[in-house]
């Protein structure tokens, strides 16, 4: 059995529903994992933030537009009396439940229960109008079998028996829709697997049902060697390794959530990137193979702060680095990149909601300097620290200011902390050189 998971583009319009009716419709018994509509996240977010706010007016507002766009696809989609009001009335039911939100204390509890319900609202509108087309369809709740344990973290036995059972009662279909994103915590409350989780989901579920392969829809055709939202002249990758994958996805290639390939790689279970909008294109194919030497992709990641820790107590001293390790986990911020010298330490963070108080602990041993709007450029492919051309990205970025460089900590990465104002002249530069074969 393969698992498709759809992103919000795809299931973002009518049309787009036709297409991946089309696509799904090859008399193959699937589970297909959907998002959100297109949008309907981002104004959740909204509509919470302004509850948290006390802008109650302002949330009901947008919950009204909300609604009458749901209304207003329902019409177009839907042509079976029936099921077009059926579908209406869940449709209602949900905003009257988040209506209900706008009166109550404002929790994380709260707020992830009214991000949860775009995906409630996509998959159930798109399972009836399959139904609506002759194809035997039915919906597997995600909540129903998909947790994370304490440290947020899938708990795949859990998954891997309650997805089985969820399975074994449904009725019997050609297409088995659940939800993206959407997931219970270890205490049981609602709660997500953070932005883009919708391809965590479809992995965990292929790991879970050992999957002839998972794929990945969105509205691009692959993972590219650059990112075509800054470069021109991109193209998608036919190829990737997991571990290529995993340093891209990482790193900022938007195409895929940071932690997609994480359970299928103890499978080998193949994922491949498609195109929902040109579903003949080979996309890209991520696996267990690796396919030539050098570099193969950049990705840019934003939003970094740069930490330099300084002491003489450093020089010779055993136990420093140790305790300026401890103080990042006991705030349990993650650190990125790393470079030491004699009596330094420079690290970089993407998390900042404690780097106040982290600061001030540092400071207690050393000085500290900070440097914030950073971007991190990463190099991928196989064996990219050997391979003969790698040189190349030193003589090109001769007029940009690299912050920090990581070579050699893995083969196939190569980072380079930049100021975010130079990223997309970096991207381009090493675009054009790298892959355009620009001479130098």
């Amino acid at each position: 059995m393969k698992v498709l998971k759809f992103g919000g583009t795809s299931v973002g319009s009518v049309e787009n529903m036709g297409n991946v009716k089309h696509i799904i419709n090859d008399g193959h018994k699937k589970v297909v994992v959907l998002s959100a509509m297109s949008g309907t996240t981002n104004q959740l977010v909204s509509i919470a933030q302004d509850i948290d706010a006390g802008k109650l007016n302002d949330a009901i507002d947008k919950l009204n537009k909300l609604h009458e766009t749901y209304f207003n696809t329902i019409d177009t989609l839907l042509s079976d009396a029936l099921l077009n009001n059926d579908v209406k009335n869940y449709i209602s039911s949900i905003f009257e439940l988040l209506v209900e939100c706008t009166y109550k204390d404002f929790s994380e509890t709260i707020e992830n229960q009214i991000l949860a319900q775009g995906e409630l609202l996509s998959t159930y509108m798109f399972n009836s109008y399959l139904k609506q087309e002759g194809i035997r369809a039915s919906i597997l709740p995600a909540l129903n079998f998909m947790r994370i344990d304490a440290f947020k973290e899938p708990d795949i036995e859990y998954i891997k028996e309650h997805f089985e059972n969820v399975l074994d009662n449904a009725e019997d279909s050609e297409i088995y829709i659940t939800q993206g994103f959407i997931c219970l915590d270890d205490e049981g409350h609602i709660s997500n697997l953070q932005r883009g989780g919708s391809d965590y989901t479809a992995t965990i579920i292929g790991a879970a049902i050992k999957a002839e392969e998972v794929q990945i829809w969105t509205d691009i055709d692959g993972m590219h060697n650059n990112d075509p939202r800054y470069v021109e002249n991109t193209s998608a990758i036919s190829n990737l390794s997991f571990e290529e994958a995993a340093e891209l996805a990482y790193f900022g290639a938007k195409i895929l959530h940071p932690q997609t390939v994480t359970p299928v790689r103890k499978d080998s279970i193949p994922v491949r990137l498609k195109n929902t909008m040109k579903p003949d294109a080979h996309g890209t194919l991520i696996s267990k193979s690796t396919s030539g030497n050098g570099i193969k992709a950049i990705a840019a990641k934003d939003n970094i702060t740069a930490i330099k820790i300084k002491s003489a107590r450093m020089l010779q001293a055993h136990g420093f680095l140790k305790k300026v390790f401890e103080i990042f986990e006991t705030y349990q911020t993650s650190i990125d990149m790393i470079t030491t010298s004699e009596v330094a330490v420079s690290l970089t963070i993407d998390d900042d909601k404690n780097l106040d108080i982290i600061l001030a602990e540092l400071e207690k041993i050393a000085s500290i300097e900070v440097d914030k709007n950073q971007s991190i450029v990463c190099l991928v492919g196989h064996s990219v620290v050997n391979h003969q051309d790698t040189y190349k990205l030193f003589q090109i970025l001769q007029d940009v200011k690299i912050r920090m460089i990581s070579y050699g900590g893995s083969k196939n990465n190569i980072s380079l902390l930049i100021d975010s104002k130079d990223k997309i002249n970096t991207l381009q530069k090493l675009n054009d050189y790298l892959f355009e074969l620009v001479t130098l």
